[in-house]
C-alpha cells in the first residue's frame, strides 16, 4: 500500500462554475460547489475542515470504496472451492474492502481536458492477496467534470484472477447547501421495487422484501424525513433511518432525482449499476469539524451506486464477480441542476 505518498487537491471547473475538489488520496471527494436557485454556489457534500482528519475518518467521507463495497459476512466468501478469509473491520463482517482498503491509499493522477469536459484518471495497482482478495486487479477510476453540470466517475478494472469486485463513491450529499439543515426535507425518487432486508447486525438476510406500502417506496416520490421517523423493524435495525440495498428496475432515465425545494437544488443519478446502497447518515457523530460546520445526525446522504456483496453468500443478488480477462465497466453520473 502506497500511504505515505504526496497527497494532491485537484479542482475541476466547468463553464458555468461549478467545481468539483478532491485528492488523490483514497479519491476523496472533499467539496461540490453548485448553485441554487437564487444562483449562490454553496458546498453540497460533507468534508473534513482539516485534511488530515480523512487518515482516521471510520465514515469514508466522500472516498472511493473497494474491492468490494458494504458488508461481507464473516469477513470470508468461497470461490472456485477456495475460501478467503478478510479483514473482520467490523463486528465478524469485513467492511467497505477491510481496515486498509482503496480509501487509505495514494492513487497515481493524471489530469486530461478534453472539447467537452476536464477530468483526472486515478490509477491503482491491486497485488493478489491484498487484503485477502484474490488476483492482481489493475483499476482507474475516471472523475470528470462537463459543461451540461454533469460529474461523471467511470470504473473500469481488469483481474488475472476471477475475484470479488463491487467499487462505489461514499458522497455524503446536502442539497441544502454548506449543511443549513439535515436531509430531512430532501424529496426523493428511486427508481426500485425491492430493497434487502438487514439482520440486527446489519447484514442481508437474503430475503429481498417489496417496497410496497413500506416507508421503502420511492417510486412516486417522499421526503427522506418520512423513513428517518418511521418505527418499522427496517428502519430501526439501520439505526433509525436507511442503511440497505435497492435493486434498480432500470425503467426511468434517472435512477435517482433527489430535490430540495428551498435551495431548488436537483441531483439526478444514471447509471449501469444494478442497484444502490442508500444510507442517511445514521451513525454519524456529533462534533467532529466540517468545512461549513459541525457534525450531527442526518446530515447527508450516500448513494452508493454498486452490485451486492450479499451475492457471495446468497442467490437472487447482482453478482460482485469479476471474471480473469472480463472488464470492469461501471459509470455513475451525477447531475446538478436548479428548480425554481
Amino acid at each position: 500500500m502506497n500511504k505515505d505518498q504526496v497527497w494532491k487537491l485537484f479542482t475541476l471547473t466547468n463553464d458555468n462554475g461549478m467545481t468539483v475538489e478532491f485528492m488523490n488520496y483514497g479519491c476523496i471527494i472533499t467539496k461540490i460547489q453548485v448553485p441554487n436557485k437564487y444562483g449562490n454556489f454553496e458546498n453540497v457534500v460533507l468534508g473534513f475542515e482539516d485534511y488530515q482528519d480523512y487518515r482516521a475518518d471510520s465514515f469514508y467521507l466522500g472516498a472511493l470504496i473497494g474491492r468490494v463495497a458494504g458488508r461481507i459476512k464473516g469477513a470470508s466468501f468461497q470461490l472456485n472451492g477456495k475460501t478467503y478469509t478478510l479483514d473482520a473491520n467490523d463486528g465478524d463482517s469485513c467492511l467497505h474492502g477491510g481496515s486498509i482498503g482503496l480509501n487509505q491509499i495514494v492513487w497515481e493522477a493524471n489530469p486530461f481536458q478534453d472539447n467537452n469536459r476536464v477530468g483526472v484518471h486515478l490509477c491503482y495497482q491491486c497485488v493478489d492477496g491484498e487484503a485477502g482478495f484474490p488476483g492482481s486487479v489493475r483499476i482507474q477510476v475516471t472523475y470528470s467534470l462537463d459543461n451540461a453540470n454533469q460529474f461523471t466517475i467511470q470504473y473500469k478494472a481488469e483481474t488475472d484472477q476471477t475475484t470479488p469486485l463491487a467499487l462505489t463513491n461514499h458522497s455524503y450529499f446536502n442539497l441544502s447547501g454548506d449543511l443549513k439543515k439535515t436531509i430531512h426535507n430532501h424529496h426523493l425518487v428511486l427508481d426500485s421495487n425491492r430493497f434487502a432486508e438487514l439482520d440486527d447486525t446489519m447484514l442481508p438476510t437474503g430475503m429481498l422484501q417489496h417496497v410496497e406500502g413500506t416507508s421503502f417506496d420511492f417510486r412516486k416520490g417522499r421526503e427522506l424525513g418520512q423513513g428517518l421517523n418511521d418505527r418499522s423493524w427496517q428502519n430501526q435495525v439501520a439505526n433509525n433511518g436507511y442503511d440497505h440495498y435497492f435493486i434498480f428496475n432500470h425503467k426511468l432515465v434517472h435512477q435517482v432525482v433527489m430535490k430540495d425545494f428551498d435551495s431548488g437544488r436537483v441531483l439526478t443519478i444514471k447509471t449501469n449499476e444494478p442497484g444502490v446502497v442508500m444510507y442517511t447518515s445514521n451513525t454519524l457523530t456529533d462534533g467532529l469539524r466540517f468545512a461549513e460546520g459541525i457534525s450531527r445526525q442526518y446530515l447527508g446522504v450516500c448513494f452508493e451506486t454498486q452490485a451486492s456483496p450479499a451475492s457471495l453468500h446468497h442467490e437472487g443478488f447482482p453478482s460482485a464477480i469479476l471474471q480473469a480477462g472480463e472488464t470492469y465497466d461501471k459509470q455513475t453520473i451525477f447531475t446538478f441542476s436548479v428548480e425554481e
